[in-house]
């Protein structure tokens, strides 16, 4: 990858497996990482995500739970279409375009992030990220709780590989790593 890159840890440490993306970039971190890289556990801080993009990142990977109906642990390396934002725009309610995201901080899925920063760069004069990416795992179960299901922390550290070819650049092997994908994102 070349520009900046923001690699964005998240996810809730007291619902399971949803801290996936918390305790991978937890991983992440141990690791060198080149100049222009900035690993970030956001948790459940979405509105701090969204504002930190202003900063300016040619790339941002999320890294999350994401339940796509694999078996648990499964690894998905998600291109998001159109870079960071849904291109909805921040138009008034009423003007053909949809409300600006509501601001829970807490309850912020990724697509409601990318929606604010689309709302935040029209007001700003700010550029998105050029590519946005979720490095996602299948969860075994969201429900309270403190800690990562035994499929789920197996990923981990195919996570964190996923992750440092990206940031890389090497190619993966199609045979054993997940290969980008074009879809929208969903809550997870």
């Amino acid at each position: 990858m070349n520009g900046r890159v923001l690699v964005a840890g998240i996810g809730n440490v007291f619902l399971g497996d949803d801290g996936f993306g918390v305790e991978t970039v937890r991983a992440l971190a141990e690791h060198p990482l080149p100049d222009g890289v900035e690993v970030v556990d956001f948790g459940v801080r979405g509105v701090h995500l969204a504002y930190q993009l202003l900063d300016g990142y040619d790339t941002l990977v999320l890294v999350d739970a994401t339940a796509r109906g694999g078996a648990p642990g499964t690894l998905y390396l998600i291109e998001v279409d159109g870079g960071a934002g849904t291109g909805t725009g921040a138009g008034p309610a009423g003007a053909g375009e949809p409300p600006p995201p509501a601001l829970d901080g807490h309850q912020m899925s990724p697509d409601t992030v990318l929606a604010l920063l689309d709302t935040l760069c029209a007001g700003t004069g700010a550029t998105p990220p050029r590519r946005t990416l979720v490095l996602g795992c299948e969860p075994a179960a969201v429900e309270e709780g403190i800690g990562l299901s035994a499929p789920v922390t197996a990923a981990v550290p195919e996570a964190v590989r996923t992750a440092l070819d990206l940031i890389h650049g090497r190619p993966h092997d199609a045979t054993d790593r997940p290969r980008p994908e074009p879809s929208g994102l969903a809550a997870n």
